[in-house]
């Protein structure tokens, strides 16, 4: 079993403005443990977290990997976030490169089909839609949770991206909960873009149900 992420260089100040790893966060340590071995067989070159936070996934993702063996960047839309995952790669001795920007913005063109690892723990609880877009607009540790209409305005903006950015082998994991419609993610991306969805791993954290689902481009 891989540690998680040594974390202590992280201040109660910084703990303010940028999401701490909760239960949605282990789930996805756990999902790609999990995946561990097929993972290191796909020789991944390229891989790609939007939303890093603290810098948690990308840093266990490197542990799974090796640090040296692919390129991890990263994406945030809170500036805190962006410095703190830069901070969590020194500390655990990987190269996490941070950009503050919404979603993956800045690499749909310059990483056209080349994303062969795309991560994503959005915001996903369900709020009005006006609270998501001051969260989103604010840039701050709110924008790490509020999900708008069935929690899924930020993730439905990525979706659209996901078949651009990933490689012909790649592949894309993403948190969910209940309220976020699973089946209709699944059924979504299969029929627009032909990406297979499956459901890696599903757990009860109190009185929510995560998921992780994992998509992979439809075989010929």
């Amino acid at each position: 079993m891989l540690p998680t992420p040594d974390l202590s260089h992280l201040s109660k100040e910084d703990l303010m403005n940028v999401y701490e790893p909760a239960e949605d966060t282990f789930i996805l340590l756990d999902a790609l443990e999990n995946d561990a071995s097929s993972l290191q067989d796909m020789k991944p070159l390229i891989c790609l977290e939007i939303g890093s936070g603290s810098g948690c996934v990308s840093a266990f993702l490197s542990s799974i990997l090796g640090p040296r063996s692919a390129l991890y960047l990263c994406t945030d839309i809170n500036q805190h976030a962006a410095a703190c995952t830069v901070r969590t790669g020194a500390q655990n001795n990987v190269d996490l490169s941070s950009v503050v920007a919404d979603l993956g913005t800045p690499f749909i063109d310059r990483l056209r089909s080349s994303v062969d690892i795309l991560l994503f723990n959005p915001p996903y609880v369900p709020t009005d839609m006006g609270e998501a877009e001051f969260a989103q607009s604010s840039r701050d540790i709110q924008s790490s949770w509020a999900g708008g209409t069935d929690g899924m305005s930020v993730t439905n903006n990525l979706l659209f991206s996901v078949p651009t950015l990933l490689s012909k082998t790649g592949r894309f994991y993403l948190v969910a909960v209940e309220p976020n419609n699973v089946q209709r993610i699944l059924h979504w991306m299969l029929e627009q873009y032909q990406l297979v969805g499956q459901v890696a791993l599903k757990r009860r954290a109190g009185r929510e149900l995560l998921y992780v689902l994992r998509f992979e481009r439809q075989s010929l």
